[in-house]
């Protein structure tokens, strides 16, 4: 670890030891260190050519429409890209909650819809974009597990009641989840430090919610640099493995 960036983390561990309420907002960077493929790089789910969905747009395979007009396409896709149950919290997830067992009242707020935060142990988490490890009948609403679809044989996974069992993640065509929105932006709102980790900040409307912060730092992990306009007094920007800063970072508060 370069002695630059052992400098920006002991800044980054100022900032957290003089914060009483700390917002972090979080993308698919901090999961894929999971092994969890994000969207939209060169090898993420939707640049990866599978003959058994061509003709269909990656944005329409995840959309509400689909899982209405083809449900067999939905579930035949969301089961062979979205099963994360083999996955396990990396040193992200685990600091985070590290942190608060520490006593540091941290909320964080995810777009991820992997639920490795919950897993990790973090008690405040804002799903904007949902969780696959939650599901529930559309028509009686009885909850299952993640299991229940992934296993499932028949095509599209039903309930007793004949109702189709789906995942509790927002579709492209489907609002965010209300309560998630609105405590997330009550979260950044009410923080003193902001730590924008594993996102570019370009999928919208989520990415707009870090405009609400008007706290005293902002911190920003990420391997490739987000262009922010930063005060080099009052903020940090770090471009590094986000799982080896944080790791560093609980090593030395």
């Amino acid at each position: 670890m370069s002695p630059d960036l052992i400098g920006k983390i002991e800044k980054l561990r100022d900032f957290v030891a003089e914060s009483e309420k700390i917002a972090f907002f979080g993308g698919a960077g901090v999961s894929t260190e999971s092994g969890v493929p994000d969207f939209r790089s060169k090898d993420g789910l939707y640049n990866q050519h599978d003959v058994r969905f061509e003709g269909y747009s990656p944005e329409y395979l995840l959309s509400h429409e689909c899982l209405e007009r083809h449900p067999e396409v939905f579930f035949e896709f969301y089961r062979q890209k979205l099963d994360t149950r083999g996955i396990r919290p990396n040193a992200a997830h685990l600091a985070l909650a590290e942190l608060e067992k520490r006593g540091r009242d941290v909320s964080v707020i995810t777009q991820n819809i992997d639920g490795l935060h919950t897993a990790a142990g973090s008690r405040k988490v804002y799903e904007i974009h949902g969780t696959t490890a939650r599901n529930y009948c559309c028509r009686c609403g009885k909850s299952f597990s993640p299991s229940y679809i992934f296993d499932c044989p028949d095509p599209v996974p039903r309930c007793s009641c004949g109702g189709v069992v789906r995942c509790d993640v927002t579709l492209y065509g489907e609002q965010l989840p209300e309560d998630a929105v609105e405590g997330a932006v009550r979260a950044i709102r009410a923080a003193d430090l902001l730590i924008i980790g594993g996102t570019s900040l370009r999928v919208y409307p989520a990415a707009s919610y870090v405009g609400y912060f008007r706290g005293k730092h902002t911190a920003v992990i990420n391997r490739e640099r987000l262009g922010l306009s930063l005060d080099g007094e009052t903020d940090v920007e770090i471009n590094a493995s986000i799982g080896e800063v944080f790791s560093y970072l609980l090593s030395i508060l």
